[in-house]
């Protein structure tokens, strides 16, 4: 089985990572849920990060053939289209992210400009569907119940999973967002679990857990199905969900969920420019 290279990058604000894959043979990468730097007490943005992983591709003669997001956000921005900018490649996404664009375009009151039909993006990956990083393949596996929309890219010995699972001593992804359901993200762990034990897994985000000193991010699916705290192989369905939903009934609402969005549905582009020449991001009052 090919083992692609992969180099991470991490974000301590938003406790982010993002990949790039590489195929070894051609150099030919994708870069996953990248990050574009935002503040929300200026509302200033920055490709701070963005350019380390810009200067690494260029560094080490890649070409990038996709810009890949696992879901829409609710916790960074994505800086996609500057990647895109820079360094070309498709932007793509999993096929339901017009689920989302609709709840989310209601809650902003979006105009009939907005398009709910995932067309910001240049493809949109169905279940099961196939596609090449060079001579690497690619399979695309559909995991909703964090997002109805939340896929996983499955390439070579490598699987990336998004907010699905974190490491095994923090457990899974709330369910609480709109679409979301603690069964459906139950089954939806089963089949990355069915993926060969040794099979490595990379994950979007750390938060560490208490006792641990180090930021981590890869694991393998054989440790997760041993010693994840919330869904490993002795934890039922129905326990799972009675924990989720206990457990997301005392979360807040992410910091970034409402900025964040309403850039991410749009495929990382900003809301359009006003007639002042500005643009805005809406934050509606007590609506979520």
């Amino acid at each position: 089985m090919t083992k692609p290279n992969v180099t991470s990058f991490f974000d301590k604000f938003t406790f982010t990572v993002t990949h790039i894959v590489t195929d070894p043979q051609t150099k030919q990468c994708a870069i996953i849920d990248s990050v574009l730097d935002y503040d929300p007490n200026s509302g200033r943005t920055d490709t701070h990060s963005a350019d380390e992983v810009i200067e690494h591709v260029k560094r080490n003669g890649l070409t990038v053939q996709w810009i890949l997001e696992t879901h829409a956000h609710a916790d960074h921005f994505s800086a996609a289209p500057y990647l895109q900018e820079k360094l070309g490649g498709k932007i793509a996404i999993g096929a339901h992210i017009p689920d989302i664009q609709k709840v989310f375009g209601g809650l902003f009151n979006e105009d009939d400009d907005f398009k709910r039909d995932g067309s910001q993006f240049h493809h949109l990956f169905e279940d099961g569907e196939t596609f090449q990083i060079g001579e690497l393949k690619a399979d695309v596996i559909y995991v909703p119940g964090h997002t109805p929309a939340c896929i996983a890219y499955h390439m070579g010995d490598a699987v990336f999973v998004g907010d699905t699972l974190f490491m095994p001593d923090y457990g899974s992804a709330r369910c609480d967002f709109p679409g979301g359901d603690a069964g459906t993200l139950y089954d939806s762990v089963q089949k990355l679990y069915a993926l060969p034990d040794e099979t490595r897994m990379f994950l979007c985000h750390d938060y560490k857990a208490p006792g641990r000193d180090e930021f981590v991010w890869e694991t393998t699916v054989g440790q997760q199905k041993k010693s994840n705290i919330h869904m490993n192989e002795n934890v039922s369905r129905e326990a799972f969900i009675k924990m989720r939903t206990e457990r997301d009934k005392t979360l807040k609402m992410p910091r970034l969920i409402l900025p964040s969005i309403q850039v991410n549905m749009r495929a990382g582009e900003f809301p359009p420019a006003e007639d002042n020449g500005t643009r805005y991001l809406k934050i509606p009052l007590n609506a979520v």
